[in-house]
């Protein structure tokens, strides 16, 4: 496993556990002035103060160790903070005996500190949070202050659910979404979904054996082709086997026709003999023409070919090494037109002899996967079973009706969850389970709280929210990959900007491609409705059926995903007579086009199309909930293509007219890069993230080239 899910001992010393009845007084304080001996009563003691003695003023005061707040005299639970509320707006006023209420607790003297909370101002900050955000008719209601949901979370978050000001802490400080918008999206009412809800147990095996799946692969690429496997590749393969699989576990595929994934197979196949890769230089396209002679020799010697491939190869190699020897002064552009002849000449006869291996690559990956599906249900039964939880039940009576849509329901309880621990560092939330951490930024920690307590109805006190948050962040971590940057460009996501723009222009209020960490509003489809649905997720997209509403679509870039897509949109489109309209947004690829581009282009819901140039738009990154500021958002290294799929009641009332698309063009203009990068003072950085960016662009992309050009 990665170093950073081993903490040190210094680090498990600061970790707070998650659970009923979990104390505070085991929580980690920084080094302070002599102590006095606490005198206090125990509801001081609990919610962070003790009592210490001032050197400088010779006497003793009191301090709060979650807070860093000081008095002189001993504080009362429920006063106001007068520096922040001088006219005590939103003190909770203590009743004392007879009914009267304590005034003077306004009046006390303040020992000021310098931690005074300053609003921090945030260049990337489009929304500052509400303090009463409505919900939806399924959200769990607000309960009125001293008793607000979460109090075990506030607790482990160092924050004494008593005081309104400290509650605040768990409010963003910097918002990338907008929660308070409601959905216009209709539906037919739907029966809760079968699937067994998450364990923090099952997703720890979950993700051990997915992480040894990642290293069979890569081994088999290596020992049958001599080469790594492709970048992605691995999580593009997830992606599709989705498409098309019929079986139990939400991640990995179980049930799938054809065995062979067409994008595992597609994509190993391009990389051999060897990956090809981007050239600047000449010397440089000299030894790739050389790497790449070579290794076509090496394979079609080694493999069952026809004489005929063999003659073909072999002859148009050693007329290559006959060039190389003879030619010193060929420029870059020589070699590489020597490179793409011998491509061409070779490339079918080398692709030939590698089929059969490559295949056996795919099909292995696939049971091996399948028999780790079986370890994983066995395990999830066992855990129900000694719960006295059947995984059977009944299907309940569904109404035939129209509903506005909400969040995926599981119809098999939940069993009771094992403790999670929680610690910050810095501004960062780390949630561990048995050792292995997951980090989510104090942001959207903040967001998924919101997500949880609008979404979430069989959790009233919070007490799952914890072990829930890290069966939903250790998914994604794995879904992602291991890899630095990996698993981001699948999960980039629109500029603040051009959500706020589909929203006023279009009536966008739905997205069919996110997931609890990107999602720009709480209504949206995602990959996994087990951990997500508690989050406010309808599911994923393709078992999504609308009658009416306005969608954004920004697929993961998985060629299988998109045409299954577009195949889904226009049934959609067929059968409703209710306004319908989807906003499209995927690469413009072009050499070779892909079906789902091409199918849209010709189709007869298709109203209009843009096409966004490349490094001249932006999109946020599918990291940004761990990510830097300064990483934030990243220029696109391909056009884009907008379209808009609309029926004739949808175009009626969200026509693409020429304002609105200026419009929505405009909204792009406002970059969120460059708001980031104001508050980094180094230019050097910058140049360094462009170049990162570009690089990650150009490996995204790489399943598409087949051009070394």
């Amino acid at each position: 496993m990665a170093n950073e899910n081993h903490g040190s001992p210094a680090e498990e010393a600061s970790l707070m556990s998650h659970s009923p009845g979990t104390s505070n007084q085991n929580q980690p304080s920084s080094p302070k002035p002599m102590r006095l001996v606490q005198d206090l009563p125990d509801e001081l003691v609990q919610a962070g103060w003790e009592k210490c003695w001032s050197k400088r003023e010779n006497r003793p005061y009191y301090f709060n160790r979650f807070t860093n707040q000081s008095l002189w005299e001993m504080p009362v639970l429920g006063q106001h903070d007068v520096i922040s509320d001088p006219l005590g707006l939103n003190a909770a006023p203590m009743p004392l005996e007879g009914g009267m209420i304590d005034a003077s607790a306004e009046s006390k003297q303040r020992k000021r500190r310098f931690s005074e909370e300053v609003p921090p101002s945030s260049g990337n900050s489009v929304k500052k949070p509400k303090a009463d955000v409505p919900g939806n008719p399924v959200a769990q209601p607000v309960p009125s202050s001293p008793s607000i949901p979460g109090t075990s979370v506030l607790k482990a978050w160092c924050v004494s659910p008593e005081d309104k000001q400290q509650a605040a802490l768990l409010r963003p400080t910097e918002v990338y979404w907008d929660l308070d918008i409601q959905t216009n999206a209709v539906i037919k009412q739907r029966a809760p979904s079968e699937v067994l809800s998450p364990h923090p147990e099952v997703e720890l095996l979950r993700s051990q054996l997915i992480l040894k799946l990642r290293q069979h692969y890569r081994e088999l690429c290596q020992q049958r082709e001599g080469i790594d496997p492709p970048r992605e590749s691995f999580n593009r393969w997830m992606l599709e086997r989705k498409v098309v699989d019929k079986g139990t576990d939400p991640l990995l595929p179980s049930d799938c026709e054809p065995v062979v994934s067409p994008s595992m197979f597609r994509e190993i196949m391009n990389d051999i003999p060897i990956r090809l890769s981007r050239i600047k230089f000449r010397e440089e396209a000299k030894r790739l023409l050389f790497k790449y002679a070579e290794a076509a020799k090496r394979l079609i010697e080694s493999r069952s070919a026809s004489p005929d491939s063999r003659k073909v190869v072999k002859w148009n190699v050693e007329d290559t090494f006959s060039w190389l020897r003879r030619d010193h002064s060929a420029s870059k552009e020589d070699y590489m037109d020597r490179l793409e002849h011998l491509r061409k000449q070779c490339g079918p006869h080398v692709s030939a002899a590698a089929k059969d291996s490559v295949e056996g690559i795919c099909s292995k990956i696939y049971y091996i996967s399948l028999e780790y599906v079986k370890r994983i249900r066995e395990k999830h039964l066992a855990i129900l079973k000694e719960n006295n939880i059947s995984a059977e039940m009944e299907a309940p009576e569904v109404q035939d009706r129209l509903v506005y849509c909400y969040p995926v329901r599981l119809a098999i309880p939940s069993p009771p969850l094992p403790s999670v621990e929680m610690h910050m560092e810095n501004n960062v939330v780390c949630v561990r389970y048995k050792g292995e951490m997951v980090k989510v930024s104090r942001n959207y920690f903040s967001k998924l709280w919101l997500l949880y307590r609008y979404s979430c109805i069989d959790d009233s006190g919070f007490e799952k929210f914890l072990p829930r948050v890290w069966c939903l962040l250790r998914r994604y971590q794995m879904m992602f990959g291991v890899g630095l940057y990996e698993g981001t460009g699948l999960q980039g996501a629109l500029p603040v900007h051009v959500f706020e723009a589909l929203h006023k222009l279009f009536g966008v209020s739905f997205e069919c491609f996110a997931s609890p960490l990107n999602c720009y509003f709480k209504q949206y489809c995602s990959a996994f409705l087990d951990t997500d649905g508690y989050f406010g997720s309808r599911g994923p997209c393709l078992d999504f059926f609308p009658i009416s509403g306005s969608f954004e679509a920004n697929p993961p870039f998985c060629e299988e995903l998109m045409d299954a897509m577009v195949s889904h949109f226009e049934k959609l489109l067929e059968n409703s007579s209710e306004p319908l309209s989807f906003i499209v947004f995927i690469p413009e690829w072009r050499d070779p086009p892909t079906p789902a581009l091409t199918r849209m282009e010709q189709s007869k819901f298709k109203r209009h199309q843009l096409i966004l140039p490349a490094f001249d738009h932006e999109y946020r990154s599918g990291s940004q909930h761990v990510c830097k500021k300064e990483e934030m958002y990243y220029k696109a290294v391909h056009n884009t293509a907008v379209l808009f799929l609309q029926n004739s009641a949808g175009f009626a009332k969200w026509e693409p007219t020429p304002e609105r698309l200026q419009e929505l063009v405009a909204a792009y203009k406002h970059s969120g890069r460059t708001l980031s990068s104001s508050s980094s003072s180094s230019s050097s950085s910058s140049s360094s993230t462009a170049d990162k960016e570009r690089e990650l662009g150009r490996e995204q992309s790489s399943s598409r080239e087949t051009n070394p050009n």
